[in-house]
């Protein structure tokens, strides 16, 4: 969160797979209840019904204010937030992402999205909240997690962003963003995580857990059996194959540029990637999107500002 004169400014990641803040970091999962449910830790009460946060799984869409969700996880991640620095009520400007190619197609639908009501009352973990909305700013993914010293890149880099359900590829020559050399593409880590369920029950006839599967990605290894690790890791080594098959249809050379890797899925290139050279960096930090958001809206404002 960062302050401008006497608003906020808070950085959402809006995920398919997780919501991140400059500090936080939750499931996208969300429930919805009439009654309020049984567990209410991660509990948010809005217009008169409650909602787990980080409850199930959301689905990929390709338009991410099709539905109430994200709205409500927004609210959530404000939340989180606020109770950093002791606030329950605060001006807020969001800065949120799309990927690349279609954040001009849908930024205003998306702005529109997140500023629909200029005040919200909500319930966060018990704790009451009431916040104004002075607008959003909307922001390309993969970019934003390099925003701050982007400028500073020499020769060709390209930024390979992996998140749950999409890909962002940006080259950026000598510090400028490539208009012409930016792609998206539904290749994201749950396509990984669907490739490997359906190979294990294949050849096992038996399903493998979502949560084991996630923890085999994220650290190269799981508690099932070696026979049945290899097999799940060949699928995990093709996916990664086909990342970078991707790269090099759009044009990356290993040779003579440099890949910047960032989003969840930077992990499986650590893992599965067995010829990654010294070519090849990774940010590590989940957030960094969020943070990136943060860091250009800031920027924005003070320019239109004058400041």
């Amino acid at each position: 969160m960062k302050r401008i004169n006497d608003a906020v400014i808070i950085g959402i990641d809006h995920g398919y797979g997780n919501i991140k803040t400059a500090n936080h970091i939750f499931r996208a999962g969300i429930a919805g209840f009439d009654h309020e449910p049984l567990f209410t830790g991660d509990m948010l009460v809005y217009g008169g019904r409650y909602y787990v946060i980080g409850e199930g799984h959301k689905e990929f869409v390709p338009q991410k204010q099709g539905d109430e969700d994200y709205y409500l996880l927004t609210l959530a991640g404000i939340a989180m937030e606020l109770k950093d620095e002791g606030l329950t009520e605060a001006d807020v400007i969001i800065a949120a992402g799309l990927p690349l190619t279609w954040t001009s197609g849908q930024k205003e639908a998306f702005a529109a999205y997140l500023t629909r009501n200029a005040e919200v009352s909500f319930t966060f973990r018990k704790v009451d909240y009431h916040i104004r909305i002075l607008g959003a700013r909307i922001y390309p993914q993969g970019y934003a997690a390099v925003a701050e010293y982007a400028p500073s890149m020499k020769g060709v880099n390209v930024i390979a962003d992996i998140g749950n359900g999409t890909m962002n590829t940006l080259f950026i020559i000598d510090g400028k963003p490539q208009i012409g050399r930016m792609f998206t593409e539904k290749f994201g880590t749950y396509q990984c995580t669907l490739a490997i369920r359906e190979a294990y029950m294949r050849e096992y006839g038996s399903a493998l857990d979502e949560a084991t599967i996630e923890e085999f990605l994220i650290t190269g290894t799981a508690s099932i059996p070696k026979d049945r690790l290899k097999l799940v890791r060949t699928v995990a080594e093709q996916y990664v194959g086909g990342i970078f098959r991707r790269l090099r249809e759009h044009g990356y050379d290993e040779s003579t540029m440099d890949l910047i890797v960032t989003g969840g899925g930077g992990c499986l290139v650590k893992n599965f990637y067995r010829t990654k050279g010294s070519r090849v960096r990774f940010i590590d930090d989940i957030r960094a999107a969020a943070k990136g958001y943060e860091y250009l809206a800031g920027l924005q404002l003070k320019s239109e500002r004058g400041v």
